[in-house]
């Protein structure tokens, strides 16, 4: 029997440190047993340190760079065009959580879930700084009480969706609003989302390119979807 095809998503923006890393252990996956094979596909989103060097020199991966830095939601869209597989995961390239939980994403899906997340506040959260822990969990209940949702960890960048669904949907997004979007488009559009626990290794606060302004913005997005507005 042919395998089928899982596409597995990973933007990357000023990561030279870890970059490399992150390919590999993707790489090291194996789907095999549950009939997949992966295709690796990283979009270099403007970094102006050495990631797109690095990534030139990777072998095994679709790779996708432009020069300027338009966001983590334009690059998702761009690997998202490129996804050939029935099943597409988002993962970053910052090492912050579990690779192997893709292999459990994956059999929620082919066990018949449409969207799975990886939950870190169902699985091992370390090393979260305080004040981001404060805002998931406020993005998180916003996103539980506009949408009748009972999902645990709205803002996780480990996604994993049926083609079909994840093509459904009009994304506007270009920075790190896609992660309120993509929730609020999914509920909205009737679709389940299926939770695992996933280990989260969060890495120091200066490092992170995320911050309180992009919560308020989050928070904003959430409730335009609600409304029709985006």
């Amino acid at each position: 029997m042919k395998e089928k095809l899982l596409s597995i998503v990973i933007p990357a923006y000023n990561e030279q440190s870890r970059i490399a890393e992150a390919i590999k252990r993707v790489k090291n996956l194996d789907f095999s047993r549950q009939g997949y094979s992966k295709e690796i596909i990283v979009v270099n989103d403007g970094s102006t340190d050495r990631t797109e060097n690095i990534l030139r020199a990777q072998k095994g991966i679709i790779f996708v760079s432009y020069k300027k830095n338009r966001g983590k939601g334009f690059a998702l869209r761009e690997g998202f065009r490129r996804a050939k597989g029935e099943i597409i995961c988002i993962q970053d390239a910052d090492l912050e959580y579990e690779d192997a939980a893709i292999a459990r994403m994956l059999s929620e899906v082919l066990s018949g879930a449409e969207v799975v997340y990886g939950s870190r506040f169902k699985g091992n959260v370390s090393g979260m700084h305080f004040s981001h822990l404060c805002g998931n969990k406020l993005l998180t209940l916003a996103t539980k009480t506009l949408f009748f949702s009972s999902v645990s960890d709205m803002e996780t960048a480990l996604k994993m969706f049926r083609a079909p669904v994840l093509k459904s949907l009009t994304l506007k997004s270009n920075s790190f609003d896609f992660e309120p979007e993509i929730t609020a488009k999914v509920l909205l559009g009737g679709h389940k989302i299926k939770e695992v626990p996933v280990k989260y290794y969060g890495r120091e606060k200066r490092e992170k390119k995320i911050s309180w302004k992009d919560g308020v913005k989050a928070l904003g997005v959430l409730v335009k979807c609600r409304a029709g507005l985006l």
